[in-house]
C-alpha cells in the first residue's frame, strides 16, 4: 500500500473515532459572521493592547491548512474563500476534548468562534472559545505527499488545485471580473443580452465539425452549436438592433494549447453598422476590459524574469489594419497564390505546410496565413478583407467582390476576434450556402449546411449590420499571459483518467 493510501486509511480511523464519540463529522450549517480578509481589513493595523481592550468577537469557517499541536495548546491556519487567519486553541480547550483534536487533520473544515488577539509574534489570531468540525477530509492535500505539479492532474482535480494554489483561485476570480466587465460595457451601450439554443437541427455560423446527439422524443438528430450567429441575426430581422450573448460553443476538433472542444464566446450584432465601425468599437472594448482587470494597458507576453523584464503587449490604440493579401505578401507570399490554386498548393508544399488533399483554394490560403503570418502578429493587429470563399456569411466588398468586409484581430500570435459586415442579400446567401453543401458532399466536414429558415428570415429583410465573435478564453489568456487554454478553463476536456 502506498503512502497516500496509508494516510487515507489513518484518516478513516479518525473519522470512526469521531463518530464513536458522538461527534457528527459532517456537520450542519455554521453561522460565520466574518471572513479572513474582513478581519485583516478591520483589525490588521490594530496593536495588541487596543485589540485586547476591544474584546472583539468573531466566527469564521474554513479549511485547516496548517496545524501545530503542542500537546496542551495548538495553532491552526483556517482558509476560507477570502484568505487565511490563524486560530489558537488554549490549554483549557484542548484538555476539554483531547480526542477531538487528535482526530483533526490538515484539510478538515471547521467552524470557530472566539476573541481576536495578537500572539507574541504579533500575528492576528482568533482565540477559539467554540469550535466544531463541519467536514472531515479523508484525502490528504497534495503537499503532504507528492505535491500538485503535474498540469493534467491540476486540471483534472481542479478542486484541489484551487485549495492549494491561491494564484489559481485569483486567476479565476479575475476571469469572473472579465466577464462582468464585458457585460457592463455592452449593457451601458444599449445592447441587450439574449440566450439562443445550444442544440441546433442545422449547425451553422462557423466552419467547424459539430458534435452530434439524438433527441428521443422528437426522433431526430441534433447538433451542439458551433456558433450562435444565425439565431442572433434572426433577432436583427425581428427588430432588435443591438444584441449580445456570452455562452458556450462546441466544436469537435483537436485539443491543444489554443483549443478546447467546449469554449466560451462573446458574440454581438449591431444594426446599421459595418466592419469599420466594429474595428473602432473593438479598440474601445478590449483596452477598457484590460484596464479594468489589470489596471494597465501593457501585459507581459511569454517568459518574464524575476524583475518583471520581458516582452510586452501594448494595447494602446490605434491598432494596425492590414489586408490579408498585404500581410501575406509582407511575409514573402507571392500574390499569385491568391489567383491560382495550383500555385497556392505548390507554395504550401515548398514551405512544408500540411494541406488536405481535397482542400479548396480558400482553405489553402488560410493554412498558409496561419503558418506564415499569424505567429508574428504579437502586437494587436486587424487583418482585413478575406476571400469570399473563406467567409460565406460576410458581405462582399463593393470594389472587389471576390473579397469580403471581414477582419480578424490577432494578439500574441493568436486569433482573438472574428467580425464582418453581415451578408443580408438572401439570394447571395443561398448561393453561398449551396456552395458549402457541395464542399461538404465533397468531403469537407467543416463546410456548412443549407439552412432554409435562415434564408427565409433574410427574405423578410435584415438591416445592414455588423457582427463579431470574441473568444473569452483566448482573450483571458492574453490578458493574464497564460500559455495554455487549459489553465483558464476551470474544467477543461481531458482524456479519460488512466487507472491501474
Amino acid at each position: 500500500m502506498d503512502e497516500a493510501n496509508d494516510l487515507i486509511q489513518e484518516r478513516k480511523k479518525k473519522l470512526n473515532r469521531l463518530i464513536e464519540s458522538g461527534v457528527d463529522p459532517y456537520g450542519a450549517a455554521f453561522h460565520a459572521d466574518s471572513k479572513a480578509a474582513d478581519i485583516f481589513e478591520r483589525f490588521g493595523d490594530m496593536d495588541k493592547e487596543t485589540l485586547e481592550s476591544k474584546n472583539e468577537e468573531c466566527s469564521i469557517a474554513g479549511r485547516i491548512m496548517s496545524f501545530r499541536d503542542f500537546g496542551k495548546t495548538a495553532f491552526a491556519h483556517i482558509q476560507d474563500g477570502s484568505g487565511r487567519v490563524q486560530v489558537y486553541f488554549s490549554k483549557d480547550i484542548i484538555m476539554e476534548n483531547k480526542d477531538f483534536f487528535k482526530s483533526l487533520d490538515i484539510g478538515d473544515i471547521i467552524g470557530v468562534s472566539g476573541v481576536l488577539f495578537r500572539t507574541k509574534t504579533k500575528e492576528l489570531t482568533v482565540k477559539a472559545q467554540v469550535y466544531e468540525i463541519l467536514c472531515k477530509s479523508l484525502r490528504p492535500l497534495p503537499e503532504k505527499w507528492h505535491g500538485l505539479k503535474d498540469i493534467e492532474t491540476r486540471c483534472r482535480q481542479r478542486y484541489v488545485d484551487l485549495i492549494v494554489n491561491p494564484h489559481v483561485k485569483e486567476l479565476f476570480l479575475k476571469r469572473s471580473q472579465l466577464i462582468k466587465t464585458i457585460r457592463n460595457f455592452f449593457d451601458d451601450r444599449g445592447f441587450i443580452e439574449v440566450e439562443t439554443p445550444m442544440m441546433h437541427q442545422i449547425p451553422g455560423g462557423a466552419a467547424a465539425r459539430p458534435f452530434k446527439t439524438h433527441h428521443n422524443a422528437l426522433g431526430l438528430d441534433l447538433f451542439l452549436r458551433i456558433a450562435p450567429e444565425l439565431y442572433l441575426k434572426k433577432l436583427l430581422v425581428g427588430g432588435y438592433e443591438k444584441v449580445y450573448e456570452i455562452n458556450k460553443n462546441f466544436r469537435n476538433e483537436g485539443i491543444s494549447t489554443k483549443h478546447n472542444p467546449e469554449f466560451t464566446m462573446l458574440e454581438f450584432y449591431i444594426s446599421y453598422k459595418d466592419y469599420n465601425f466594429l474595428m473602432d468599437f473593438t479598440e474601445e472594448l478590449i483596452p477598457h476590459v484590460c484596464n479594468e482587470i489589470n489596471g494597465d494597458l501593457r501585459v507581459a507576453f511569454g517568459e518574464v524574469d524575476e524583475n518583471g523584464n520581458g516582452e510586452m503587449i501594448d494595447l494602446s490604440t490605434p491598432w494596425p489594419r492590414i489586408s490579408m493579401v498585404d500581410a501575406m505578401e509582407k511575409e514573402g507570399v507571392d500574390r499569385e497564390v491568391f489567383a491560382d490554386v495550383e500555385k497556392a498548393k505548390q507554395y504550401a508544399r515548398d514551405n512544408k505546410i500540411d494541406i488536405e488533399k481535397k482542400a479548396n483554394h480558400a482553405k489553402i490560403l488560410d493554412e498558409i496565413f496561419s503558418k506564415m503570418v499569424e505567429p508574428k502578429l504579437i502586437q494587436p493587429t486587424f487583418i482585413t478583407d478575406y476571400p469570399v470563399k473563406l467567409s460565406p456569411l460576410a458581405k462582399r466588398k463593393k470594389d472587389d467582390p471576390e473579397y469580403v468586409e471581414r477582419f480578424e484581430l490577432f494578439i500574441g500570435g493568436r486569433e482573438v476576434a472574428n467580425a464582418f459586415s453581415e451578408l443580408n442579400d438572401p439570394t447571395d446567401q443561398r448561393e453561398r450556402l449551396e456552395e458549402q453543401v457541395k464542399a461538404r458532399e465533397a468531403g469537407d466536414e467543416e463546410a456548412g449546411f443549407m439552412d432554409e429558415d435562415f434564408v427565409r428570415a433574410l427574405e423578410y429583410g435584415m438591416p445592414p449590420a455588423a457582427g463579431q465573435g470574441i473568444g473569452i478564453d483566448r482573450l483571458f489568456m492574453i490578458l493574464t499571459n497564460t500559455a495554455s487554454i487549459r489553465d483558464v478553463i476551470l474544467f477543461p476536456q481531458l482524456r479519460p483518467e488512466q487507472t491501474q
